[in-house]
């Protein structure tokens, strides 16, 4: 396995099929319908235009694994330093220590690129990944309750944030 930098035209395709397994299959995503490839184009646009990473986990046969990103947190200026990031994992290669991978690989582009606060917004019921996220150093800070409706019952979004210690020397506007 080997860490790269996913492209649009190489790997829209595999993150198309991951994003659309969880939301098919589960409450990470809290999206009813599968993603189109057009929505791959906008979503990588959004990527490029804000210079956000997407890294991504490949096998030794380039076979994408799993990605992590990050993008806007909120659209107002003075949150410019935190940013919202989301980690996803092929169903075929979850409990392999690939979350734990990208998340570290997409913490340190955070930190290269002077970001502030890391958040990940994620479903309450997730003990897999509130548990990736605290055992690396990120803290509850809040949960919304009753936030989303999917499968026919209400869900919880909890918020993990990690602090850290970038940039040296922030600035307004």
């Amino acid at each position: 396995m080997r860490l790269i930098a996913c492209t649009e035209e190489a790997h829209s395709g595999a993150i198309l099929a991951i994003l659309n397994e969880a939301i098919v299959n589960s409450t990470a995503l809290y999206d009813y319908k599968p993603r189109t490839p057009e929505n791959m184009v906008t979503w990588f646009a959004a990527k490029r235009a804000g210079g956000f990473p997407v890294i991504g986990a490949v096998d030794d046969n380039g076979k994408l694994l799993g990605f992590a990103s990050y993008g806007t947190f909120r659209a107002f200026p003075a949150y410019k330093y935190t940013v919202e990031h989301s980690v996803y994992v092929d169903a075929a290669h979850r409990g392999e220590g690939l979350g734990r991978t990208l998340m570290e690989a997409i913490m340190a582009e955070a930190i290269a690129r002077e970001v502030h606060v890391m958040v990940g917004a994620i479903d309450a019921s997730n003990a897999g990944s509130i548990a990736l996220h605290e055992r690396l150093g990120f803290t509850h800070a809040g949960t919304v309750q009753q936030a989303g409706f999917k499968f026919g019952r209400w869900l919880d979004v909890a918020f993990y944030q990690r602090i850290l210690a970038t940039p040296l020397n922030p600035v307004d506007g």
